[in-house]
């Protein structure tokens, strides 16, 4: 729209750029510039325009408020919350009482009126507040001041604007602004009136462009659920969760790396008819267990995320990790972006110092959620269920409730940790407690219930991303690595990696990618039923095993693709941790104890005498008790390479007995469409039993690789079984039997040109084992996360003394 010269106070977006902060606040400045800049690429900004902080000026001066706000505030103590809420309350009681100027309110409702042209009146909009000095590298404002959602008509329009105006003093902004050092007076606010997205017909919710637990860079991590948007920023419900990995996202591909449905228990909604102008109502239970957007929509809006996050980081000449806020419309089946912000906690870290927390002993689970940060904090739970409630808090108490608000960030920062029954990883408190550095734990459900007042526990977000609170002050240990100026070995070093909510965090440990990732605790864990259960679903006859299939596979009428798209999430969390650099995917293990366990396993077992010798590994894959479930993991892996061009992930075959055993698993994956070479696929051997030592030239014709398995092979070659207590003192991989196996198997992989690795506990637990393994020129040692830093460093002495 072109500008009107007669208005003073008012601008609209495709007026306004990022360099209009101090006329427009960020918010505002942030729609102008999408609108702007970005619209071209395809991303959808609604339209609107922005009230100046100069309006608000104008409306202080009229109205005598700016002495009178200064006396109010003159003496404030922020740390006593009866004083700040008196004074916050006098402020925002002196700016309701006062008339807007007529000359602004003539600009507003001038402006309102071209906005509502074409469209049916009133025309419904979104009153947001956007001050001056939000947004900023180091500051978030988020949630400081108000937002008002169906503002619908002139009376309407203004009042929203006068309490927009009188949010600028409410007591978390009051408090946030003395936290970090401004002063109240040279604040301003500027507002932003844009048209409504009826997203309360379908859904909205948050997306980051960068990973808000780790900091992993290469992610978009967007929450969802039902209706307006505010019960995601609020944590008013717990919403569904994707992951989407950018890289391969960018090359054309679908990388969606995981998908968790939220309970979504409340939507928010237009009050057609009622006093207020939203209210929140009950989502039906079939549409809580479905996902509330499609695979398309949540790879659009990763893609938008990405354009936005390339601008903002061009104009700021560093790279610049957003914070956005988008809408579907339910008229139009249209998506918007609706506000984005610098992400100010992940991207202002350290990255040269690196924290690990690690429980010495786990106690008694009281209740899980999602896990906020990495940390553990132990103390006293303090349940607070109201507002009123607030003055009893004590410092370094942990503080449990249903949900947080901006109000209650006076409390937050004097907590040890925060846990509310809900909200996602993007709700307020997750926000602000990754903001104050603390550990929390959100969505966990019926916490105020299960928690008691002054009960010790200990909150632990040093598991991935299932939180845990455990009965007891636990001891845990902390360890402080510094990465500054280490160098790399020429032996690659690896990791064992098995529980892919861990991988993004484990992922900054300096490492040369994955020696050693496990598909079976994927399979317990996510997925939890026998894949043949899952095949021969149709005619299953046990109801209550029925029951808990349809529970676990409640989105899918496809219930085999349950497992191949769990499976494949799995992985792919692991293999875009690392990418580019080899993920190691080590196909199922599982004994048929094991099998048998998971939901359904009993029908397709054997009972087996002696298990580790049994129906497990190679033999299965191609055998026709197991080859249709096989065949899901190929489908698995095959969605890993060629739909999220996650090719970086290399498979690998465990226990396999016999060359004509390999050569008939390569046939039956050759059946699903994965052909070594194709695509650059290489496929590896575990080398775990002694016929894998002497038979090496042969096995070394069918795969790329081996990776020794030192559990299996010291067993194998010592006839140990290492669970027996009476003969396990005699299991000792440095043996040597077992060393003189792992040194003719490395000598003969590298006379056929093959790659050899290791994968076992012993490199692990024996730093003598390691330096063995050093000067026999093994290719790389894939250790456990906690052992990689100490055998680097050794490596590399062992490596200097060779070449010395």
């Amino acid at each position: 729209m072109a500008a009107n010269p007669r208005q003073r106070y008012i601008r609209w977006f495709n007026e306004i750029g990022i360099g209009d902060v101090p006329l427009v606040g960020g918010k505002n400045a942030s729609l102008g510039e999408m609108v702007r800049e970005l619209s071209a690429q395809g991303v959808k900004v609604p339209n609107g325009f922005a009230v100046t902080a100069e309006a608000y000026r104008h409306f202080l001066s009229e109205a005598k408020l700016d002495r009178k706000m200064a006396e109010i505030l003159r003496g404030l103590d922020t740390g006593d919350i009866g004083n700040l809420r008196r004074r916050g309350l006098q402020v925002r009681q002196a700016i309701l009482a006062a008339s807007l100027p007529n000359d602004l309110e003539e600009e507003i409702l001038s402006a309102y009126d071209r906005l509502s042209e074409g469209a049916p009146p009133p025309l419904d909009v979104a009153v947001r507040s956007s001050a001056t000095a939000e947004d900023l590298p180091d500051a978030s404002f988020a949630g400081q001041q108000e937002t008002y959602l169906n503002v619908q008509g002139h009376a309407a329009l203004l009042d929203a604007c006068k309490r927009c105006f009188a949010s600028l003093f409410t007591d978390r902004a009051i408090s946030y602004r003395v936290d970090k050092g401004f002063d109240h007076m040279k604040i301003a606010l500027s507002i932003g009136v844009q048209r409504m997205v009826r997203s309360d017909l379908a859904s909205s919710g948050v997306m980051f462009s960068i990973d808000t637990e780790t900091g992993f860079k290469n992610a978009v991590l967007i929450n969802a659920a039902y209706g307006l948007g505010e019960n995601v920023v609020q944590g008013s419900v717990n919403p569904d969760e994707y992951t989407v990995f950018k890289p391969t996202l960018l090359q054309g591909f679908r990388p969606i790396l995981q998908k968790l449905v939220g309970n979504k228990e409340f939507k928010l909604v237009y009050d057609i008819g009622g006093g207020k102008m939203t209210k929140n109502v009950p989502v039906p239970p079939d549409d809580r267990v479905r996902f509330a957007l499609s695979d398309d929509e949540i790879l659009t809006l990763a893609r938008w995320a990405c354009i936005i996050e390339d601008h903002y980081s061009e104009k700021a000449n560093h790279p610049s990790a957003m914070d956005m806020e988008w809408a579907k419309d339910g008229l139009t089946g249209e998506l918007f972006v609706v506000q984005a912000r610098p992400e100010t906690v992940q991207s202002q870290r350290d990255r040269t110092v690196m924290e690990v927390y690690r429980l010495k002993q786990r106690g008694a689970v009281l209740v899980t959620g999602r896990s906020v940060g990495e940390k553990i904090a132990t103390g006293k739970a303090h349940v607070i269920k109201n507002v009123a409630q607030l003055h009893q808090f004590n410092a370094g108490e942990i503080l449990v409730t249903d949900k947080t608000d901006p109000d209650w960030e006076p409390i937050m920062k004097k907590a040890a940790a925060i846990i509310t029954n809900r909200g996602g990883r993007t709700a307020h408190a997750a926000i602000v407690s990754r903001e104050l550095g603390l550990p929390a734990i959100v969505g966990a459900e019926k916490a105020t219930e299960v928690l008691k007042d002054g009960q010790e526990i200990t909150v632990s977000c040093a598991e991935g991303e299932t939180g845990f609170v455990y009965e007891g002050k636990l001891p845990f240990d902390v360890d402080r690595i510094d990465l500054k100026g280490m160098g790399r070995p020429r032996t690659q070093v690896m990791m064992n990696v098995a529980n892919p909510q861990e991988a993004f965090g484990l992922s900054f440990i300096p490492n040369d990618g994955v020696g050693l990732a496990r598909e079976e605790f994927i399979i317990s864990n996510y997925i939890q039923i026998h894949p043949m259960a899952l095949i021969d679903y149709g005619q299953m006859e046990d109801p209550s095993v029925k029951a808990e299939i349809d529970r676990l596979t409640a989105t899918y009428s496809d219930k085999p693709q349950f497992f191949v798209d769990k499976l494949a999430q799995g992985v792919a969390m692991i293999g875009a941790a690392f990418y580019p650099n080899d993920v190691i995917v080590r196909l199922s293990d599982f004994k048929t104890n094991e099998y048998a366990n998971l939901i359904g396993g009993k029908r397709y077992e054997p009972a087996e005498e002696n298990p580790m010798l049994g129906f497990r590994g190679a033999s299965r894959y191609y055998h026709p008790k197991y080859r249709d479930g096989f065949a899901l993991e190929c489908r698995a892996m095959k969605k890993v390479r060629d739909e999220m061009g996650l090719t970086n992930v290399k498979l690998m075959v465990p226990f396999c007995r016999t060359v004509e055993e390999g050569k008939k698993v390569i046939a039956e994956m050759e059946k699903h469409g994965l052909r070594r070479g194709e695509g650059g696929l290489e496929l590896y051997v575990m080398c775990e039993i002694p016929s894998n030592v002497l038979l090496a030239d042969q096995f070394a014709e069918l795969f790329d690789g081996f990776s020794i398995g030192s559990n299996d092979l010291t067993q194998l070659v010592l006839g140990v079984d290492r669970d027996s207590s009476i003969v396990a003192p005699i299991f000792d991989e440095r043996n040597p039997a077992v060393t003189k196996m792992i040194a003719t198997v490395i000598r003969a992989a590298k006379a056929k040109g093959r790659k050899i690795g290791i994968c076992g506990q012993a490199p692990s637990d024996y730093p003598e084992f390691a330096r063995f393994l050093v000067e026999e020129g093994i290719d790389s040692i894939s250790l456990n996360p906690d052992a990689v830093m100490k055998t680097t460093l050794m490596i590399l002495e062992t490596e200097r003394a060779r070449a010395a």
